[in-house]
């Protein structure tokens, strides 16, 4: 709905591509392929192109293949001058190298990789901030970050335990997902900067506890090691 106010639905066909092909990543898997929906009351086709363009460029980063799609109008069972995108990613990986977190251990540190901004989250908030007035484009609506690099180049490097693709629950949320029963993450939070947009949702009155709960406050993906590499963003440990 704001891509459509600002203009940039194309930004909008990458965030959904790149958060499908991240949460792929997140089993240890190699992303492969894309397949996306386009449904609306009456489908208008410069909309579908924007939206689609952009996935396609953004699976053409990942080298992932956008190998097709649907395109439903339905009159009558969406509302008028609104529309669905939704999208499907397959990926694969050998059984025995699934990353699921079953070997995450107290003492194990948590890494962050920073977000681009909001990502593809938290959004009903925002446009609720945001009301009938104007926002700045580039500060809210920033493409949804790709960590298909990221994530190659820890696993190439470290044993990898576990991902955790930061989306609705925020960091807390999602990372609890993938850990063992008695096993919790404890995060710094102040052990790395935040983008500019987490300050304006402060002033827009967005308390801190409700900030962890909906938003990635500036990190995107986190992986747990046993040591973190040279370089490396920790975040938090296991305990």
């Amino acid at each position: 709905m704001l891509h459509r106010r600002a203009g940039t639905l194309r930004w909008g066909g990458m965030d959904l591509a790149a958060h499908c092909i991240d949460d792929v990543l997140c089993s240890g898997a190699e992303p492969l392929l894309l397949l996306d929906y386009v449904a609306a009351a009456h489908v208008e086709l410069e909309q579908v192109a924007e939206l689609v363009e952009g996935a396609a460029e953004v699976c053409r980063a990942a080298g992932v293949a956008l190998i097709g799609g649907e395109t439903a109008e339905l009159p009558g069972v969406y509302r008028e001058d609104e529309l669905d995108f939704a999208g499907t990613c397959v990926g694969v990986v050998e059984r025995n190298r699934v990353i699921d977190g079953s070997r995450c251990a107290p003492g194990d540190v948590v890494i962050g990789f920073p977000s681009s901004g909001l990502h593809t989250n938290g959004f009903s908030l925002v446009r609720a901030l945001i009301g009938d007035g104007d926002f700045d484009a580039d500060l809210l609506l920033t493409p949804h970050r790709l960590y298909v690099e990221e994530v190659r180049e820890l696993r190439a490097h470290s044993d990898v335990k576990a991902l955790a693709h930061v989306t609705g629950g925020g960091i807390l949320g999602n990372l609890s997902r993938v850990l063992p029963d008695g096993v919790r993450a404890r995060i710094d939070w102040d052990a790395w900067e935040r983008l500019p947009v987490f300050g304006w949702l402060a002033e827009q009155g967005v308390g801190e506890d409700e900030a962890r709960r909906v938003f990635n406050l500036g990190i995107g993906m986190c992986a747990v090691v046993p040591e973190p590499p040279a370089g490396a963003t920790v975040i938090g440990a296991l305990e």
